[in-house]
C-alpha cells in the first residue's frame, strides 16, 4: 500500500474526531466527563477484544496500561478539564502543540532526527489553528493552560510510545488493548469522582455509539496503523484535521458563521498538514535501518 494511501487513512481518524465537540453537546448529557470517556472507551474496547480474540500477553500489561493511560484515560481527563475551563478555541490551539511535541519526544525516545523544517510546519500549523479557533476576548485560566498543554503532551507520549513499543498484532488488537486498559482506568474515576448518569434516551445511546464505535474503535485503529507506517511525526501532524472538521460541521450543520480570518486560518492548517507530511518523510537511510531493525526482531 502507498505512503499516499496509509496517510489519506490515518487522516480520517482526526477528521472525525473533529465531531466529538458537535456530537457531545448535541447528543450527550452535560456535566460527566470522564464517566462518558469511560462509556467511550471500555465498551469499545471490549467489543474489539471479542472480535479479535487476542488478549495481551502478562509481559505487555504494563505497556499496554501505560498507553492506555496516554492515549485515552489521562488525555481525555486533561482534554474535558481545558473544554471546561478555557474557550474551545484556546483548548484546540494548545491542544496543536502535540505535533511540536511529539517532534521532541521522537527524537528522545525513538532517535529520530530533529529537522528544521518539520518544527517550523508544526509551528505554523498551530498559529493556524489558533486564527481558526481563537477570539480575541478568549480569557485564559492557568489550570486550563496547564490541562491543555498536559493533554497535547500526554497524546504525544501515546503517540510516540506506540511506535516504540510495537507488539506482534494487528493494529485492531493493539487499540482493543489500549482502550480496555483506558476504560479500566477510568471507570472507578467515575465512580468516584462524579454521580450517577440520568436515564439515556436513543439520541444518547446513538451519540455514545457513534464515539465508541467510530470515533474510537475504528478511528484509533486507523491511528496506530498510521504511527506504525508512517511514523509519529507525519500522524501527529494529522491530528490538525480535527479542529478543521470541528468548525466545518459547526459552519454546515449549527449554521455557525466563518469569518474570513478563520478561512485563512483553515487554509493554513490544510497546508502545513500537506507539507508536514513532505517535512516528516523518513530519509532513505532511515528507512533501511528500521527495516533492518524489524528483520533482526523477527529472527
Amino acid at each position: 500500500m502507498s505512503r499516499s494511501t496509509d496517510i489519506f487513512l490515518t487522516a480520517l481518524a482526526p477528521a472525525v474526531w473533529g465531531s466529538t465537540y458537535l456530537v457531545t453537546t448535541e447528543a450527550l448529557p452535560g456535566g460527566y466527563p470522564i464517566t462518558l470517556a469511560a462509556l467511550r472507551a471500555l465498551p469499545a474496547g471490549l467489543l474489539l477484544l471479542a472480535v479479535t480474540r487476542c488478549l495481551p500477553p502478562r509481559g505487555w500489561l504494563g505497556r499496554t496500561f501505560l498507553l492506555g493511560s496516554f492515549n485515552f484515560a489521562l488525555f481525555w481527563v486533561l482534554l474535558f478539564v481545558a473544554a471546561y475551563r478555557l474557550p474551545g478555541g484556546v483548548a484546540a490551539t494548545l491542544g496543536s502543540l502535540q505535533a511540536m511535541i511529539v517532534i521532541f519526544m521522537a527524537r528522545g525516545w525513538l532517535g529520530t532526527p530533529i529537522r528544521a523544517g518539520a518544527v517550523i510546519v508544526a509551528a505554523v500549523g498551530v498559529l493556524g489553528v489558533a486564527l481558526l479557533l481563537v477570539s480575541p476576548e478568549a480569557r485564559l485560566d492557568p489550570i486550563g493552560i496547564a490541562a491543555g498543554v498536559g493533554g497535547a503532551a500526554s497524546m504525544a507520549a501515546g503517540t510516540v510510545l506506540s511506535r516504540k513499543w510495537q507488539p506482534p498484532v494487528s493494529a485492531l488488537s493493539f487499540t482493543a488493548w489500549q482502550l480496555t486498559a483506558g476504560g479500566l482506568i477510568l471507570l472507578p474515576l467515575a465512580l468516584i469522582v462524579e454521580p450517577p448518569l440520568p436515564s439515556l434516551t436513543s439520541v444518547n445511546l446513538a451519540g455514545l455509539a457513534w464515539l465508541g464505535l467510530v470515533g474510537a474503535a475504528a478511528t484509533y485503529a486507523l491511528w496506530f496503523r498510521g504511527v506504525a507506517r508512517i511514523g509519529p511525526g507525519a500522524v501527529a501532524m494529522l491530528g490538525m484535521m480535527s479542529p478543521v472538521t470541528a468548525v466545518a460541521l459547526g459552519w454546515i450543520w449549527l449554521g455557525q458563521s466563518l469569518s474570513l480570518v478563520q478561512f485563512l486560518g483553515a487554509l493554513i492548517v490544510l497546508g502545513s498538514v500537506w507539507f508536514g507530511q513532505r517535512a516528516n518523510r523518513p530519509q532513505a537511510h532511515q528507512m533501511i535501518r528500521t527495516t533492518r531493525k524489524h528483520a533482526q526482531a523477527i529472527v
